[in-house]
């Protein structure tokens, strides 16, 4: 796994903006190189707000729509088209917006679809329909998405790995339902550390001071299940992108002056 690289910028407006600068960049070389992308997005206002800049920057034609596989780290686990739900604010901020082949958005199922209310089918659907679309060329059961973005929540939970629960000490199945989340909805659906893990990058998006503390404590060698938040990496780069308010904890030794 790779050791995290940060880059802090002076606010959150000014983030959004950078990251998804760096998203469009990250998508157009994939497709030039090997003809679509993959993308696994979070939600929350960072991920979100993320989207939404993207949404407003002309550089977003650039990108083949048509060819990019859009994934969730995780979702909470309430009705189609819920307010709630990640994928309905992802469709409000950028994706109702672009040119996408539905065949390529891979929802995670909603409390009222197929699976009804049984939290742990919709995990393993969503598990097979990972290793459905995993080729030859990769190395687990999951696709290995170009980029995989995760916003750090204040108690470092990631996707929905909260500290110490089951989820978190998942180590062979790649999806798994959440009962109990101390974050409502408490019914939930995830990928786990060893889906995040399969990842070329793995991106964490933290902004504001209620995030300082959550990066202070992942960043300074914490162990996985108490910091789920330290054990999401990726394959080649693992890039934490946060404004100043959420890096105020960190020691200045771990970045360089220039990215602030």
């Amino acid at each position: 796994m790779s050791t995290p690289q940060l880059v802090v910028h002076r606010d959150k407006e000014l983030m959004a903006q950078a990251a998804a600068a760096r998203l469009i960049t990250k998508i157009v070389d994939a497709q030039a190189s090997r003809g679509y992308a993959s993308i696994v997005l979070t939600g929350g206002r960072n991920g979100n707000g993320l989207l939404a800049a993207l949404a407003g920057q002309p550089a977003r034609d650039a990108v083949d729509w048509g060819r990019l596989d859009l994934w969730w780290g995780d979702e909470r686990f309430l009705p189609e088209g819920d307010p709630e739900r990640n994928v309905t604010q992802a469709r409000e901020a950028l994706l109702d917006a672009v040119p996408l082949d539905p065949k390529r958005v891979h929802a995670m199922p909603a409390s009222d679809g197929l699976y009804g209310n049984d939290v742990e089918a919709a995990a393993a659907a969503y598990a097979e329909e990972l290793a459905r679309s995993a080729g030859p060329e990769n190395h687990d059961s999951v696709p290995t998405f170009d980029v995989l973005m995760l916003g750090v929540g204040p108690d470092t939970h990631v996707a929905s790995l909260f500290p110490e629960l089951p989820a978190v000490r998942e180590t062979e199945r790649t999806v798994v339902g959440v009962h109990g989340a101390p974050k409502p909805p408490p019914t939930r659906v995830t990928l786990t550390l060893p889906a995040i893990r399969s990842a070329r990058e793995v991106w964490l998006l933290a902004a504001g001071e209620d995030k300082a503390e959550a990066a202070a404590i992942a960043l300074s060698g914490a162990g996985e299940i108490q910091a789920p938040a330290a054990g999401a990496q990726g394959r080649s780069r693992t890039l934490w992108l946060l404004d100043a308010a959420a890096a105020s904890q960190l020691p200045r030794a771990l970045y360089p002056p220039a990215s602030a």
